[in-house]
């Protein structure tokens, strides 16, 4: 699913252009960068939890992914999704959270490189550095929508 949502704001209708015009309607700079950063943190995630490889890193980006999508595009929606609430998003990175907790499984690069690590305290730190990547994201790229853009 993340490496499907990555592949669309490349290939999808409006191309990683169409993505950054949207990125920048909420708010942030430089959208070119955070479309293109976006997609490879979706492409990226999605294919290290496909293959259980760096487990923990890889549910980092997704919450971060979802948190940050929580704080632009879903925010002040509500909670359902069919009115563009926050609800898949929290889902997908409670989800993500949960992998990092049960870990990568037994048929997994992590597995055979000797480095299966589960646990809650491995979920905590996952959500963690996710939530913080995406509060420090927002902090240094969000502008409000009357604020003009650097050029």
């Amino acid at each position: 699913m993340m490496i499907a949502h990555g592949l669309n704001k490349v290939r999808g209708p409006g191309g990683l252009e169409g993505t950054a015009k949207y990125f920048r309607s909420l708010g942030l700079e430089p959208a070119a960068v955070h479309a293109r950063v976006a997609a490879a943190t979706e492409i990226g995630t999605g294919t290290l939890l496909t293959v259980g490889a760096m487990t923990p890193w890889a549910s980092a980006g997704v919450i971060g992914i979802m948190a940050t999508a929580s704080a632009t595009d879903h925010k002040g929606k509500g909670f359902f999704i069919f009115k563009g609430g926050w609800e898949y998003v929290a889902v997908v990175g409670a989800a993500a959270a949960a992998i990092s907790a049960l870990g990568p499984g037994r048929f997994s690069v992590d597995a055979i490189r000797g480095k299966r690590r589960s646990g809650i305290h491995l979920a905590a730190l996952s959500t963690a550095i996710g939530v913080g990547a995406a509060a420090g994201l927002l902090a240094t790229s969000r502008r409000d929508a009357d604020e003009t853009p650097p050029s």
